[in-house]
């Protein structure tokens, strides 16, 4: 039970933006309770025994870091780290009718080397090197700005310094500079898949909800580099729930939140243990969640776009390509069926309701960079974990027949993998206690259905460029630091807000900036 009627925050939803508020609030001195209605905190930030009887601890849901700024984990002191891969990708291709692949990693000598094999030529990793020299540049510029006050759209125009990468990517569709830079189908296709995470957008799409995706899968950390948690996602969430609890923060599980009452300057929560008052409300959960509690129209619906597919293996698969170890091709991204022209027709056949023919996918290994999150058995019979993220899934497609359809499209991503292996990924699996493959599969409305994720977007809506729009509502400090909603004692510190998406705990920062630049 909370200990008081009245808080002077209450954080609705104990995911890791919710408790980075938390603790930030609690730390200068403010009464704070986080309430969640699951019988944990963490969100989509977890880890889990997923599979019976086996001492392997999975990051469920989300699985990599990024945008998480170090300065977050400075402030808070969380005992928290991260570990880089060794190698940033390998990508199977055909050839001649030879199986080779793209590595990129293991040094640049290394990197130039395969982009010869595979390209014939010194051209496509001169163009990658400058290419991502670019990115580099503005992730430097831009990553710093996110734990500000928003900018507006020219200030950060001034801070990106540079008016040819502007251009190209926030106001071009990004399928214009990738086509301008490189020639090669299959290095198009690898670039272009930073940009449709959990997004489902054609390169050319007129939106540029490929572009926003991009921009945020290349800024992170101020490098866009990807690293794997020591410990799994949940200890990040762990730490942060620790931190918050030791800042005076109170957190109660299993306590849903039915409903929030505002008059502007003070709040009523509605929960599973009563009515609590609040002065004011950080709600850490979709925009659709918050219309609901307050009694709003709902914004317009969301899609998610992906298949989370969680294995354990026995040991890694052998490939076609033997010039590569298995281990050093999974201990990155394994890109499958990605290519830049691989990718259209995906999306142009999910766009027309049908499953892709030929599934895009991305795999990773984390064990092979932390094998703490296996048991000690585990390790020394050589068992790995295996992640896949599918592209170009939306919901709808889903919608007829969630089960039939998540089986179905399972079975043709693996096959599709399998092309790329020399023996069948089945005989690889383990099997859990009760004698059934270590394999789960996640569609978009199992996310929606177990996390809340509207529609299964992991981005709780598309997500924005991070600079200040008007239409973003609410006024005051809410407005300048992107988390406003129509009340202004009412906060977004959710993935919905401005600058959310991705294990970044940025929106949990800005609302407590927020709340205690107002006093």
């Amino acid at each position: 039970m909370p200990e008081r009627t009245s808080y002077d925050a209450v954080i609705v939803g104990g995911g890791h933006n919710g408790l980075v508020a938390a603790a930030y609030l609690a730390r200068a001195g403010r009464s704070v309770l986080v309430l969640e209605r699951l019988d944990h905190t963490g969100g989509a930030a977890v880890s889990t025994r997923a599979f019976t009887g086996i001492d392997a601890r999975l990051s469920r849901y989300s699985y990599l870091v990024s945008l998480l700024p170090q300065a977050i984990v400075r402030d808070l002191g969380l005992r928290f780290a991260v570990r880089k891969r060794t190698v940033s990708s390998y990508t199977p291709a055909v050839r001649g009718g030879r199986p080779t692949g793209l590595l990129v990693g293991g040094g640049e000598a290394r990197t130039r080397e395969s982009f010869a094999e595979l390209t014939g030529s010194e051209r496509e990793f001169a163009a990658w090197q400058r290419f991502y020299g670019t990115t580099r540049r503005l992730a430097e510029r831009v990553f710093p700005t996110l734990t500000e006050p928003l900018p507006t759209r020219a200030a950060l125009r001034a801070a990106v310094d540079d008016d040819a990468t502007w251009h190209a990517l926030f106001e071009r569709p990004l399928g214009e500079l990738v086509e301008e830079t490189f020639t090669d189908d299959l290095v198009r296709g690898v670039v272009l898949t930073d940009a449709l995470i959990g997004t489902f957008a054609a390169a050319h799409d007129p939106s540029l909800r490929q572009n926003r995706c991009f921009l945020y899968h290349v800024i992170g950390g101020g490098t866009g580099d990807w690293d794997v948690p020591l410990g799994g996602m949940g200890a990040l969430t762990d730490a942060l729930a620790e931190a918050a609890r030791g800042a005076g923060a109170e957190i109660v599980t299993d306590c849903a939140v039915t409903g929030i009452a505002t008059d502007g300057r003070n709040a009523e929560v509605t929960c599973a243990r009563g009515t609590i008052g609040a002065r004011r409300v950080l709600v850490n959960a979709s925009p659709r969640e918050l219309a609901h509690l307050l009694g709003e129209t709902p914004p317009p619906p969301a899609e998610g776009a992906q298949l989370k597919v969680n294995m354990l293996l026995t040991r890694l698969p052998r490939l076609h390509d033997t010039r590569v170890d298995p281990r050093e091709a999974f201990s990155g991204t394994f890109h499958v069926a990605e290519g830049y022209g691989q990718l259209e027709r995906s999306y142009r056949q999910a766009a027309s309701g049908e499953l892709p023919a030929a599934p895009p996918s991305e795999i990773y290994c984390h064990s092979l960079t932390d094998p703490s999150i296996l048991g000690a058995d585990l390790v020394r019979q050589g068992y790995q974990t295996l992640t896949l993220f599918g592209l170009h899934a939306p919901a709808r497609l889903f919608a007829a027949d969630n089960d039939a359809t998540r089986e179905r499209l399972l079975a043709a991503t693996l096959a599709e993998l399998d092309t790329h292996l020399a023996e069948p990924l089945a005989d690889c699996l383990a099997h859990d206690a009760d004698g059934r493959p270590c394999i789960e599969a996640k569609s978009p409305l199992d996310l929606d259905a177990e996390l809340g994720l509207p529609g299964g977007n992991i981005f709780h809506r598309e997500l924005a460029f991070p600079y200040a729009d008007p239409e973003d509502g609410g006024g005051g400090a809410p407005a300048r630091w992107g988390v406003a909603t129509g009340h202004p004692n009412v906060l977004l510190c959710g993935a919905g807000a401005v600058r959310g998406g991705g294990v970044s705990g940025i929106p949990g920062h800005n609302a407590a900036m927020a709340v205690l630049e107002e006093g």
